[in-house]
């Protein structure tokens, strides 16, 4: 059993999409993660792994830290913050939604009937292509390190 799951959201072939697996990526080539934390590619499939936690009472996680790109106003691109699951954008909600009943939330029913810590790590995209292209911007690319940094300040408060 993981104490702590992250998952890298996001497809790697559009452009800053991709900003997920790639700080999974980084976080399991370039840093040692403390035992009982698992670093987790989910691609666009993050749904999956997030509804199994909400329906089995063994093997969950204490803290679920989710990992996506985002566009909000007044953030300049590589910004990387945190996201109370509250505040998810529109746009986004679809990648988190039962889809069973209006507006059900998977990250807010994770927190409130499992006790999940849920922490979404953000970083505000600057260009996301209409059709494959893969690569993040400078500006993503640069933010994947400053969201390892905050991943290991998550991680240190749960000490």
């Amino acid at each position: 059993m993981h104490s702590t799951m992250i998952f890298g959201c996001g497809n790697a072939i559009m452009g800053d999409d991709g900003f997920g697996p790639a700080v999974v990526e980084k976080l399991q080539i370039d840093r040692i993660l403390p035992e009982g934390v698992q670093a987790v590619d989910a691609g666009t499939g993050v749904r999956e792994y997030l509804f199994d936690y909400l329906l089995t009472d063994e093997g969950r996680p204490d803290t679920v830290v989710i990992l996506d790109a985002v566009d909000f106003t007044g953030k300049k691109p590589g910004d990387v913050f945190r996201i109370d699951p509250k505040e998810i954008p529109a746009k986004k909600i679809h990648d988190f939604s039962l889809h069973q009943f209006p507006t059900v939330n998977l990250l807010l029913e994770l927190q409130q009937h499992t006790g999940i810590r849920v922490i979404i790590l953000a970083a505000q995209v600057e260009y996301i292509p209409e059709e494959i292209a893969p690569g993040l911007t400078p500006a993503m690319s640069a933010a994947v390190s400053v969201a390892c940094d905050e991943i290991f300040d998550i991680l240190s408060e749960q000490s």
